[in-house]
């Protein structure tokens, strides 16, 4: 009796509080599908309007900024959390450098709310071989898995990364373009119409255009981008 008693009224008796704000997070019920660890108020701070194609800010909500309908990226849509900016760039931080993977759990339900359209599968920017044995795991499919288990759609590992890249902080859009160039392979034919690819961080764009290309050269119809952040572009990129 008392387990089950326990288990029904727990998150009535036990405080819960933001881990951003440190304010106390309103009950939401036994069902809600968000972790107890962001108060609403701070899920809703982190929704700001954006373009929903690049996934860039924008004065209000579009579907296509200037900058897109000049040059638009080869994906349909980029579905973000928000900016990498505290709480998300803290999380993101603590899964990819801190091995907290279960934060991608948190991320990838914050990730999930935001998406609205359907694709067929879901797969991830892969880490060469070298960096994943050094990190041990790659927090993309971490998080792509986690996605692909909300949507209960299927994860499948569908490039390869065979040459191993220079970091690309500080890099402008052009030398990201150059780092990248023949970086990725397809790991063999897609089946898949249309596909989201899953990353933690989006910043110029270049590694998820590089395996769109790669993907709609195969023949796939659409590509969608999942990330958890968005970072502005730098000075002069637009």
């Amino acid at each position: 009796m008392l387990p089950q008693w326990w288990q029904k009224n727990r998150q009535r008796l036990i405080a819960h509080y933001c881990q951003h704000c440190l304010l106390p997070i309103e009950p939401r019920g036994s069902q809600s599908s968000l972790p107890w660890v962001l108060c609403q108020q701070c899920i809703t701070a982190m929704a700001q309007p954006r373009c929903r194609h690049c996934g860039l800010r924008n004065q209000v909500d579009v579907d296509h900024c200037g900058q897109c309908l000049t040059h638009p990226p080869l994906w349909r849509k980029l579905y973000c959390v928000g900016d990498y900016q505290p709480p998300l760039s803290r999380y993101v931080h603590q899964l990819k450098f801190s091995q907290q993977l279960h934060q991608a759990d948190l991320l990838a339900q914050l990730l999930v709310d935001k998406v609205d359209g359907k694709v067929d599968a879901i797969t991830y920017v892969p880490l060469h071989w070298r960096r994943q044995l050094w990190r041990g795991f790659n927090q993309s499919e971490w998080l792509a898995l986690a996605v692909a288990k909300r949507l209960n759609i299927p994860c499948v590992p569908m490039f390869r990364r065979t040459r191993a890249t220079q970091a690309q902080l500080g890099m402008d859009r052009r030398d990201r373009q150059k780092n990248l160039r023949h970086a990725f392979h397809l790991n063999g034919i897609q089946s898949y119409e249309a596909i989201a690819i899953v990353d933690d961080v989006v910043t110029t764009g270049s590694t998820v255009q590089q395996l769109c290309k790669l993907l709609l050269d195969a023949g796939t119809k659409s590509v969608d981008i999942y990330c958890i952040c968005r970072t502005p572009e730098p000075d002069g990129e637009r």
